[in-house]
């Protein structure tokens, strides 16, 4: 469950909050601090923080700034009756901004937006390859396979796959410290879409086989081990 926390030392914007995501609370864990030191105490690392500027004590800004030293990820979003601020917000990596009175309908907007950015990070790096129907952009945690047939490399993702002209062995060379490998002279796979090996066999997430070099088969192994073992 996604959690939220809402930081603002008056009472009664923190109550119109409180209004405001009441419908949410059965999707989103909320938690609410009426001061940047209370919310600094918390040892939870909030996914996204609406954040006065101006409260009595530590301000939002070194609010933010003390967040940031052990939390590089969470979406600051900062609440304020002064556009002036507007500057020093986004000096410490703040998502968004908003100026009081605060709609709801604002608040949902930019909630949204704070997930549709963290879904697209999740995602990965991209990377924009000429393909034959011209320039493309994949996510590289989409990407399941690269294949050499018919003097063209064939582009595998979950969504489908595209055509290129060039090396396998430049592609295997380009990918190789992202996570992918080479099973096979004519495949380079990536690592994460490998959902079983049996024999000499890659069940590829897709449903599709991809083979697997009796000579390459050891180190193949091992590389992929260690692999696994460096994302737990």
């Amino acid at each position: 469950m996604k959690k939220i926390a809402i930081c603002d030392d008056e009472p009664a914007v923190r109550k119109q909050m409180e209004a405001y995501f009441k419908e949410l609370e059965s999707v989103f864990c909320i938690s609410y601090f009426e001061s940047g030191e209370a919310l600094l105490e918390s040892d939870v690392l909030y996914d996204v923080i609406f954040l006065d500027i101006d409260m009595k004590g530590i301000s939002g800004i070194d609010t933010a700034r003390k967040i940031r030293v052990r939390d590089k990820k969470a979406k600051i979003i900062y609440v304020t009756a002064y556009e002036d601020f507007r500057e020093y917000a986004f000096g410490v990596h703040a998502f968004g901004y908003l100026v009081k009175p605060v709609e709801k309908e604002k608040i949902l907007e930019i909630l949204q937006e704070a997930f549709d950015y963290e879904q697209e990070e999740q995602r990965g790096p991209r990377i924009r390859l000429h393909t034959d129907a011209g320039y493309q952009e994949f996510y590289m945690q989409d990407i399941c396979y690269f294949e050499y047939r018919d003097r063209k490399i064939r582009i595998v993702t979950q969504n489908g796959e595209a055509w290129m002209r060039g090396s396998i062995s430049k592609m295997a060379e380009s990918f190789q410290n992202m996570g992918f490998a080479v099973p096979h002279k004519s495949f380079v796979v990536n690592l994460r879409h490998i959902k079983d090996i049996k024999g000499c066999d890659l069940l590829m997430t897709t449903g599709e086989i991809v083979p697997l070099s009796q000579k390459k088969a050891a180190d193949f192994r091992a590389l992929l081990t260690r692999w696994l073992a460096q994302q737990v």
